[in-house]
């Protein structure tokens, strides 16, 4: 005998007729027409060479080796239903991997966790801290969040942020030696730079003023420090303006000019194509995009 395993749809025909002990009840099950199914059926006795039904009185019973075979097949059928309904569970729950920039991640999206676990208590949230600007999603990640313009080959990215940067600072400085009342009083001050001083030199540009101070101060890799910085009165920083947010509303840090520069670098979440209808990834972007929404920065509020 061939050590070969009977076509599916055979042994499909086969499991269902012999469930039911009929044709037509197998047929109407599986969405075929009688005719199939009993073809079907003919095919796996050629298969096996053993006959496996018989007719007696009209009625269609199983042979003693094709009630044995039955038995056999009906738990392994039984096991490929609990097996596919457990993994078509898994796009409702189950963990998904986000990467994501290290000061993203600690000013915004950890804070707010706590939201999507009370909603999707199922799905397990793993956060990967990522510095790589690559913007390649990795197979071991199923969401990214990315920082540029786009677009981006063989992903699905939406922009949650536009970028805003605003220069903040400690309010100890506006009441200090040297208070902070207009642009001039920068020039007393150090400035806190993010990543570089370009951002800086932008600003100055866009309020239509220069200044050598921008060629100075400390730069910091992550927004996260430059922040704790600024905090700390050790000088004026320009940051996003989303990640500034709650030492803002905290009144830990303060707006002292109004200026705002507009980035034409924004941020976007991702995940792959194929995967943007697997319920767990699109629940987790569906609710980052909401939570995005509800911050949006209005420049013309200060």
């Amino acid at each position: 005998m061939s050590t070969r395993l009977p076509p599916l749809n055979a042994l499909k025909s086969f499991e269902a007729s012999a469930r039911h002990l009929s044709f037509t009840k197998a047929a109407n099950e599986l969405f075929v027409t009688q005719a199939a199914v009993s073809h079907q059926i003919k095919a796996l006795e050629s298969f096996l060479g053993i006959k496996l039904f018989k007719r007696k009185n009209r009625a269609l019973l199983l042979t003693e080796e094709g009630q044995s075979y039955f038995l056999d097949i009906k738990d392994i059928f039984i096991a490929l239903q609990d097996a596919t309904q457990k993994l078509l569970a898994q796009g409702e729950k189950g963990a998904i991997t986000v990467s994501i920039q290290p000061s993203l991640a600690i000013l915004w999206l950890v804070p707010k966790l706590s939201e999507f676990h009370k909603l999707y208590p199922d799905i397990d949230v793993r956060i990967k801290a990522d510095d790589d600007e690559d913007d390649t999603l990795v197979d071991s990640v199923d969401i990214a969040f990315y920082y540029g313009r786009g677009p981006w080959p063989n992903v699905h990215a939406q922009k949650i942020f536009t970028e805003y940067l605003i220069p903040v600072c400690s309010p100890m400085l506006l009441t200090s030696e040297q208070p902070i009342i207009n642009v001039d009083d920068l020039q007393h001050h150090t400035l806190l730079h993010d990543s570089s001083r370009k951002d800086w030199k932008r600003w100055y540009k866009s309020c239509g003023l220069s200044s050598k101070k921008v060629e100075q101060g400390p730069i910091f890799s992550h927004s996260a420090l430059v922040l704790q910085a600024a905090i700390h009165g050790q000088g004026v920083a320009l940051v996003n303006n989303t990640l500034a947010k709650p030492e803002l509303d905290a009144g830990r840090l303060v707006m002292p000019f109004e200026q705002v520069l507009v980035n034409k670098d924004a941020y976007y979440v991702v995940c792959r194509d194929e995967h943007l209808d697997t319920p767990r990834i699109a629940q987790f972007i569906e609710w980052v995009i909401q939570a995005a929404e509800q911050e949006q920065f209005n420049p013309e509020a200060g």
